[in-house]
């Protein structure tokens, strides 16, 4: 039995709105993507009306590279709903862009769930949407993403 969630398991589904349907889209595409403020150029993500860092309302979308490190993460042991399956990774990943992210870890045992490791992005399809997860980058991917670096 794997012990972080996989791809086709249970959860929750969201409810896309005015100000996240972009974010829904992209995700439908394979992109990810998040908001950046048109006044102080912060990056930022969940999406919001106003950028959080100076209360501009003019913002734009931008194509994220989906790769990112897990900056901290938590193993969760009691479902929030019944049905989600037990246990699996919550993490906030830090994208190579410089947004914090919460999102499951998937794609391998929750053992082998580490802070600073490098993850992708990946989309699984949940009902209507296209949720991302990340995934662990093999060490050969990791290796020469930091050699690039």
């Amino acid at each position: 039995m794997s012990a972080v969630l996989v791809p086709g398991d249970y959860r929750p589904q969201p409810r896309p709105s005015w100000l996240s349907a972009p974010f829904w889209e992209a995700a439908a595409r394979g992109e990810l993507i998040v908001q950046r403020c048109g006044a102080c150029q912060h990056l930022f993500f969940r999406p919001e009306a106003a950028c959080p860092r100076c209360l501009a309302q003019e913002w734009s979308w931008e194509r994220m590279s989906g790769r990112a490190t897990v900056y901290s993460f938590t193993v969760v042991h009691r479902p929030p709903v019944p049905g989600m399956t037990v246990p699996y990774a919550v993490a906030d990943v830090l994208l190579d862009e410089g947004v914090h992210m919460m999102t499951n870890i998937v794609g391998c045992d929750k053992d082998e769930v580490a802070i600073d490791m490098p993850v992708k992005v990946e989309f699984v399809k949940q009902a209507d949407l296209f949720l991302p997860f990340f995934i662990p980058v093999h060490s050969s991917e990791g290796q020469a993403r930091h050699a690039a670096e």
